[in-house]
């Protein structure tokens, strides 16, 4: 990115595997193959949320999306914030599940690529600096994300922990989001289209995590959680977390996301599956996994 802490928080290390640029055009235009072979009435593929949509589906608009990404990664010289293999898990989710709802906590060289991949679909970022969207969005206007607050410093990932054993509202048989003030790890104050889509997917990849003033993913990890355990519609939400090489990222993984549900890693990247939550959760257990 052009700042550099959101370079140096979203780049994979040097030493690691390169994403080629010609593998991402290769991904996208598979998609594009993929998406022209899926008949527009074959419910196999779609996500819950696509079944209830009633506008008509603009072919042509999906098409040039697609185009337009395949040519920002051909003219591109910045490397992703992802390498191929970790690409590559969620990737294999959205051939199968697209058109779905995918939240992605974060805005960057990697968004058009995610927006073309899900066609048809809700692809929603959320990024906590209202300049760097502004400038993304420059480069790219057709996607759809929006600046949100975040009211967590990473310092304070152990102290945050304590809180939601002890604050019921935080407990996985009470937790809420919206509104939620007194848990301190629900995501409050946030657009409502966050709070009202059921998410099939969600990608955290950010906020900021690297230095103790900085936001962290404390709090979305436990909200990726309440969503999921929460979900009304059939299957399973999918997760992904990455940069779980960090301490706190893999702490709260652990915590929220669950390793039982676990189901496959690349590189720094992690993929849950999280199935709703049976409603028969003691009220006095504050344990998520």
């Amino acid at each position: 990115m052009i700042r550099d802490e959101h370079a140096r928080d979203r780049q994979f290390p040097v030493d690691g595997k390169r994403f080629s640029l010609f593998t991402i055009a290769g991904l996208i235009a598979g998609v594009i193959l993929i998406s022209g072979l899926i008949k527009t009435g074959d419910d196999s593929l779609l996500c819950s949320i696509a079944k209830s949509r009633s506008q008509p589906i603009n072919g042509f608009s999906d098409m040039e999306t697609q185009l337009r990404a395949l040519v920002h990664y051909a003219t591109s010289t910045i490397i992703p914030q992802q390498n191929y293999d970790e690409i590559s898990v969620t990737y294999d989710v959205l051939r199968n599940r697209s058109p779905c709802n995918f939240l992605v906590f974060g805005l960057g060289y990697d968004s058009p690529m995610w927006d073309a991949l899900n066609p048809r679909g809700k692809t929603l970022f959320l990024e906590e600096d209202q300049k760097w969207v502004d400038d993304v969005l420059k480069g790219a206007p057709n996607l759809h994300a929006r600046a949100v607050k975040y009211r967590t410093q990473l310092k304070e990932a152990s102290t945050l922990l304590n809180h939601y054993r002890t604050q019921l509202s935080c407990f996985p048989s009470n937790a809420y989001l919206r509104g939620n003030d007194q848990c301190k790890l629900a995501l409050t104050g946030f657009p409502n289209e966050f709070y009202d889509t059921e998410w099939d997917l969600i990608m955290i990849d950010a906020p900021r995590g690297w230095f103790a003033e900085a936001p962290g993913r404390m709090a979305a990890i436990f909200s990726a959680a309440v969503m999921a355990r929460n979900r009304k519609g059939a299957g399973v939400t999918h997760v992904f977390l990455h940069d779980v090489d960090r301490k706190v990222e893999k702490l709260y993984a652990t915590e929220f996301l669950c390793k039982k549900y676990l189901v496959k890693s690349a590189g720094r990247l992690w993929h849950f599956e999280i199935p709703a939550a049976v409603k028969t959760t003691s009220h006095d257990d504050p344990h998520f996994c």
